[in-house]
C-alpha cells in the first residue's frame, strides 16, 4: 500500500480525535516519521519523532534500561515496549509507535535473522508489540516495516487491535 495514502488516513483519524502521534524508530531511521510528514497540515497531530539508532540513545531519549540490551538484547518486545512507552512520555502524544529491527545485509543471528523488526504500538492505556520477519533487501525490509507500523496505527487509532488483520 501507498505509505503517502496510510499517513494520509492516520492523519485523518487523528485529526478528527485531535489527538497526536510520536514515533520511535532504530532500524527505520526515521522512515515513519518521514512518510506521516510528507502530509500537509501533519503538524496539527505528529507531535515528535525519535531516531534512536544506538542503545545509548534508546536509553538517553525515551529511558529504556541498559540492562534490557544485554538481557534480550535490542531488537526484542521489551525494548521497542519501552521504547513506545518512553515516546509516549516524552512528547506528551497519545499514540505511539516504535520500532527496532535488523534490516541487514549483515547483523543477522540464527535467532535474529536479517528481517526481524519488532514494532509497538501505544495509546496510553494499551500497549501491543508483534515480531515480524520480513523478506528482501535492506530498502525492502524498511519499507515493509514503515507500512507495518502506519497500518497498525490506523487500527489502534479507530480503536481496533494493531496485531489482528
Amino acid at each position: 500500500m501507498d505509505l503517502t495514502e496510510l499517513a494520509t488516513r492516520l492523519g485523518m483519524q487523528l485529526s478528527a480525535l485531535g489527538a497526536q502521534v510520536t514515533t520511535a524508530e532504530s532500524c527505520t531511521g526515521g522512515g515513519i516519521a518521514e512518510a506521516i510528514t510528507r502530509v500537509a497540515g501533519s503538524s496539527a497531530w505528529f507531535e515528535a519523532g525519535y531516531v534512536t539508532y544506538s542503545n545509548a540513545q534508546k536509553t538517553r531519549q525515551l529511558g529504556v534500561p541498559v540492562d534490557l540490551f544485554e538481557t534480550v538484547g535490542a531488537v526484542s518486545r521489551e525494548v521497542v515496549e519501552r521504547m513506545a512507552s518512553g515516546a509516549q512520555q516524552a512528547s506528551g502524544a497519545r499514540f505511539a509507535v516504535a520500532v527496532s529491527g535488523i534490516a541487514g545485509p549483515g547483523g543477522g543471528t540464527p535467532q535474529k535473522p536479517v528481517g526481524t523488526v519488532w514494532v509497538a504500538w501505544a495509546d496510553g492505556e494499551r500497549l501491543f508489540a508483534r515480531r515480524c520477519l520480513f523478506a528482501g533487501d535492506r530498502q525492502a525490509v524498511r519499507g515493509q516495516t514503515v507500512e507495518t507500523a502506519l497500518v497498525g496505527l490506523i487500527r489502534l487509532v479507530a480503536g481496533e487491535n494493531p496485531l489482528q488483520g
